[in-house]
């Protein structure tokens, strides 16, 4: 789901359009862009998460990704080539977690903890697919 914007106020209805729609996805997630095209030098979005939601450990060669939890509950895993955990972070406000700013060629997943769990989620455009080779195999 996705719409081009000028000028708007973000407000919580979005969050939940955007939550219910992942709820009701077969990939149990959800992304409404705020950009306006695939091309855009920066990449900014509302990603729905729920829990149960397969999303492979992934690089991006290109660019830097920023993670700020809106609500719910997220973990972060950071991998190196060995396919070793360097880190598991567990994001949620009442710990005081709220984002991870993951550079390039970073390997990591994100897992869904709570069902209503948003991300704003940033990165450098344009939009490019991840290839096979950036998809890490366990």
């Amino acid at each position: 789901y996705s719409y081009a914007i000028d000028i708007m106020l973000l407000k919580k209805e979005i969050l939940d359009l955007v939550s219910n729609q992942a709820k009701v996805s077969t990939r149990l997630r959800m992304n409404n862009n705020l950009h306006e095209s695939f091309d855009d030098s920066v990449q900014r979005m509302f990603n729905a998460i729920e829990p149960g939601s397969v999303i492979p450990i992934a690089r991006h060669p290109y660019s830097n990704e920023t993670l700020i939890l809106l609500r719910g509950k997220l973990r972060v895993l950071i991998f190196n080539d060995q396919k070793e955990i360097l880190e598991d972070v567990i994001l949620e406000k009442e710990i005081g977690n709220i984002g991870y700013h993951i550079p390039k060629m970073t390997w990591h997943c994100v897992e869904s903890l709570e069902s209503g769990t948003v991300l704003f989620e940033t990165r450098e455009g344009p939009y490019t697919p991840v290839d096979e080779i950036d998809i890490m195999k366990l």
